[in-house]
């Protein structure tokens, strides 16, 4: 168990410090304010008209860093920052999630994989652990057999929510990609201004980087145990 709180500590560690660096970008780029003066919602709504989307609606929500697209209502969500304010960050933010509305509206496959692995991970990924730490427990009290078996199934639950974290990457980076393209075709920021959206959103894709090998490094710890210590 020793080299599993390391691993978890080091995931954590990792973690903690692009959030942080996130943060930081976010919270400087928030002062590099647009020439245009668009807020995140005008520029959201825009790029929804651009692409021909007309049935999503742009709302505000609570709390920071809170944005995303909802499929199921059809709604772009933007934090209360992101929302109002008119500066390369809120840009870079509003420009993302609509682009995960246009992913939607394009059936593009990477977001339809993740929307149908939605239901089974929100059910498995919970209860994954205490399966697979259950079945080495039952499998340590009565030898390889039942427990062995229910470990497995604890692994594939496991491996349900590691393969989710990874069909997140392509979606989140073609989101941005998306975004960033539509940015600058249309001239809504500056060279400057654009620089700094781009910044911003590549350490929003770092954590979700960090989230997928954080998911990958447990699922290979616990498989090595799981099946490495199999008679």
């Amino acid at each position: 168990m020793m080299g599993y709180y390391i691993l978890i500590g080091a995931i954590a560690l990792v973690s903690w410090l692009v959030s942080s660096k996130l943060k930081s970008k976010f919270k400087y780029y928030s002062k590099v304010h647009l020439s245009n003066g668009m807020s995140g919602a005008e520029i959201a709504e825009k790029m929804l008209a651009d692409h021909g989307i007309r049935d999503v609606k742009v709302v505000s929500t609570a709390g920071m860093l809170t944005d995303h697209y909802n499929p199921k209502n059809k709604t772009v969500n933007l934090s209360e920052g992101v929302y109002n304010q008119r500066n390369a960050a809120s840009a870079a933010v509003a420009a993302h999630e609509c682009g995960h509305a246009v992913q939607h509206a394009q059936a593009y496959e990477w977001l339809t994989m993740r929307s149908k692995l939605v239901p089974v991970v929100s059910v498995t990924s919970g209860m994954s652990m205490w399966v697979v730490f259950g079945g080495l427990m039952l499998g340590a009290a009565a030898g390889v057999g039942l427990g062995y078996w229910i470990a497995v199934a604890g692994l594939v639950m496991m491996g349900m929510a590691t393969l989710f974290s990874f069909i997140t990457l392509p979606v989140e980076y073609d989101a941005s990609n998306r975004a960033l393209a539509w940015l600058k075709a249309k001239n809504i920021v500056t060279p400057q201004e654009y620089k700094g959206s781009e910044d911003a959103l590549k350490w929003a894709a770092r954590t979700y980087l960090v989230a997928a090998i954080g998911s990958l490094a447990t699922l290979v710890y616990w498989g090595m145990q799981v099946l490495g210590g199999r008679d």
